[in-house]
């Protein structure tokens, strides 16, 4: 890898702490995604991409800065990357999956918070994240109380700007929303410079549709049995999915999927093997580098087919209708339309993501789901006491964890997860 130190240090980064994190990565990066055989050879480049995650890409953001533009960070699905484009600026994702300056999140935050979280406002405190001394805005939102608090705080530390979600499905809540989005569009036009046309948003909710739909089609490939992709591989691509330059990141995905769709076609021919346990994981999103059950899940012997996350199908499941001749009101409704098709437990109610989960885990032969939320996650981890009852009610195999960033727990979660396998097993055999 090229030497960034010196970049870096320029972005102002604790250099100490971040030559920790930097070094710890490379060898959590070995044992759970370089120790699998039979890789996609188009994996090379999501791999390449995490070597260069705060270097290469950090470099061409700072480049899009010296000619002009602007970096908005996010974390959110709700966050409208089309409007970010239209203005020819850049969104990108903040780091937040791996526990970080706890003791100074703590100062200012309290310790039962969730770990997504403790672990952004750490990065920030910490000054161990170059997206965040890259970004010349943080994009928050209200999807939950402790990020809508968490956002006033971090207020203190960089520019923010916090959209307020929408919490119902109707009409209200639709109109609240399209005024949130209007008001970005003048936020983002300030922060820019640049104004929004017609034309520009019209490409910026096309180029933005593409990578949804090289995602649907990396989705898709799932469903074949086996499977053309391990679960760990295919997560890693939907969360570099917010770091990566899109119109790169769209062409290298429909690459890989091209090699997919091929090895599906080859394995047909040979009937050639079957997964033998395929789980669907559901609920909060894992941010880099939060791995943990993942690599449980796949190194008992089961194969994750379906993601049911904002880092994973929530985040691509639906497009922005296209159009020519439409006004910036009518392509601003549009991204309206879409945005309440996201099944995030922030709605109430929420039924449509629990019929989801049932429809695709017959769609996608699911032996069981593992519903997963980080701890004090209240909307994940209270919406999956219902998940789990209709799951059982609909006759399928599910079951729910909790747990954060630690490691404490891996062996307490590894024997729950090789138990719920094995009763899949059985089931599947008809014991």
């Amino acid at each position: 890898m090229n030497d960034y130190t010196e970049m870096w240090s320029e972005l102002g980064l604790n250099m100490a702490d971040h030559d920790i994190l930097m070094s710890a990565l490379p060898g959590l990066y070995q044992d759970i995604y370089l120790s699998q055989t039979d890789r996609p050879q188009g994996m090379q480049y999501f791999d390449n991409l995490i070597s260069e995650l705060h270097g290469k890409r950090i470099q061409e953001l700072l480049e899009h800065k010296q000619q002009g533009g602007k970096v908005l960070a996010t974390m959110c699905v709700f966050v409208p990357e089309e409007i970010v484009l239209a203005a020819g600026a850049v969104a990108v994702g903040l780091c937040g999956g791996i526990d970080w300056a706890t003791p100074e999140v703590e100062k200012v935050l309290p310790r039962n918070i969730c770990a997504l979280i403790k672990s952004f406002m750490g990065f920030k405190l910490g000054k161990v994240c170059p997206y965040f001394e890259v970004a010349d805005l943080v994009v928050g939102e209200t999807t939950c109380d402790g990020k809508k608090k968490s956002f006033e705080l971090l207020g203190d530390y960089i520019p923010v700007h916090v959209m307020e979600t929408p919490q119902k499905k109707n009409q209200i809540d639709y109109q609240m929303w399209d005024a949130e989005l209007q008001r970005f569009i003048e936020v983002v036009e300030k922060l820019t410079g640049n104004k929004i046309t017609e034309q520009s948003l019209q490409d910026g909710i096309r180029r933005v549709n593409n990578k949804r739909k090289a995602l649907q089609r990396l989705s898709a490939a799932r469903k074949a049995d086996p499977s053309p992709i391990s679960g760990k591989d295919a997560l890693l691509i939907y969360q570099v999915a917010f770091y990566d330059d899109i119109d790169r990141f769209t062409a290298k995905v429909n690459e890989l999927c091209d090699e997919l769709e091929q090895r599906i076609e080859q394995t047909a021919a040979h009937q050639s093997g079957k997964d033998m346990l395929r789980i669907m994981v559901s609920g909060t999103p894992m941010a880099i580098p939060n791995w943990k059950i993942p690599h449980l899940i796949e190194t008992a012997g089961a194969r994750i087919v379906f993601d049911e996350m904002c880092t994973g199908e929530r985040y691509f499941q639906n497009l922005v209708v296209e159009g020519e001749g439409k006004s910036i009101e009518q392509m601003v409704s549009d991204i309206n339309q879409r945005s309440l098709q996201i099944d995030c437990a922030c709605f109430t109610p929420n039924q449509t993501r629990i019929d989801k989960i049932i429809r695709k885990s017959s769609e996608y032969s699911v032996d069981g789901v593992i519903h997963y939320a980080l701890q004090s996650c209240d909307p994940f981890t209270i919406e999956g006491f219902r998940v789990e009852k209709q799951l059982k009610d609909a006759g399928i195999a599910v079951m729910r964890l909790e747990t954060d960033y630690s490691q404490e727990d891996v062996g307490q979660l590894q024997t729950r997860i090789e138990a719920f396998l094995e009763t899949l097993s059985d089931r599947k055999e008809g014991i």
